[in-house]
């Protein structure tokens, strides 16, 4: 953390706006008037890279506010940090219509992260739609910054595919610059151990398994979180290039263990640093362990805390 560094909220934001933007221009390259869809690491394994070519979509999902003729549209572009606030947001089609029906993927019409630019807070919020197709979720920030929103979701239109959406958000209040945590084999949050096993190559499908302990002991009851054991999002550090991926296996399937190991595969689209956010539940509740990987280099063996800032909310 970088202390005594005290500078407004809008002064902040347009900082790490522009260096977001940076950043996206030396990953992606040009920006393109109508991008092609890119396959979802989640659900369309097919478009995925091949696990000996190296390479890696063009543009990952994210970094785009409209893609295949749909835009999200964030009604809510300012907030308060440290104040409740209502997140209200709406997908819109080609013709400017806000949609009102999606496919349904892991028990929701569509999932919302919501991450700072430093990759330290941390939400994945369930919003609610309403009949107009305008959804909407109470939000608190812990602290002041640039954040970004991302709407994860399939429209329910034939031959769609899955996309993620990205726009920023601000936080206004007294802000202090927050230094990416250093990349670590485990993490405590709630008395619950984590540990992780990775070594992501980029542009090659990668494995990564996470395991969970509590008080010294294998957690082997875990319970189903939309679907599955665990959920895994991973974002890039610079510009926040999202990741959503599932499980190797589902409750239910015969083979696939209630922990405490939960495995994922992966395909990082470049080198650089990245965050991951395991969502797990047991005995009733939804926690979350965040972990700072490098590309190429498997975890160090060091401990680090979840901060307090990142989290779950519903």
């Amino acid at each position: 953390m970088n202390t005594g560094v005290k500078i407004t909220a809008f002064a902040a934001a347009v900082a790490a706006t522009f260096g977001a933007a940076y950043g996206v221009g030396a990953a992606v390259g040009p920006i393109h008037q109508e991008p092609q869809p890119a396959a979802h690491a989640a659900h369309d394994k097919s478009s995925a890279p091949d696990r000996d070519s190296g390479r890696a979509d063009a543009t990952p999902a994210g970094l785009e506010v409209s893609r295949a003729g749909y835009t999200l549209d964030l009604k809510t572009p300012r907030v308060v940090a440290g104040e409740e606030s209502g997140l209200r947001f709406a997908i819109r089609d080609q013709q400017g219509r806000q949609v009102t029906s999606f496919q349904r993927e892991h028990g929701k019409e569509l999932h919302l992260i919501l991450a700072s630019r430093d990759l330290v807070p941390y939400r994945h919020l369930h919003p609610t739609r309403a009949s107009d197709g305008t959804w909407s979720a109470p939000v608190t920030v812990p602290a002041a910054g640039s954040y970004r929103v991302f709407a994860d979701f399939t429209p329910a239109a034939d031959n769609a595919t899955n996309l993620t959406l990205g726009a920023d958000l601000a936080a206004s209040g007294p802000y202090e610059a927050a230094s990416l945590p250093v990349p670590a084999a485990s993490t405590t949050v709630d008395g619950y151990t984590v540990t992780l096993d990775a070594d992501l190559t980029p542009g090659k499908t990668s494995d990564v398994l996470l395991g969970v302990s509590r008080n010294g002991r294998p957690v082997t009851d875990l319970q189903p979180y939309l679907g599955a054991y665990g959920h895994l999002i991973a974002l890039r550090s610079g510009d926040l290039a999202y990741l959503h991926v599932h499980p190797n296996g589902e409750p239910g399937d015969g083979t696939t263990k209630p922990g405490p190991g939960i495995s994922f595969s992966t395909t990082v689209p470049s080198a650089g640093s990245y965050r991951l956010f395991l969502d797990f539940k047991h005995k009733g509740t939804v926690r979350t362990a965040a972990f700072t990987v490098q590309t190429g280099k498997s975890a160090t063996p060091e401990t680090a805390d979840t901060d307090e800032r990142g989290g779950h909310q519903h």
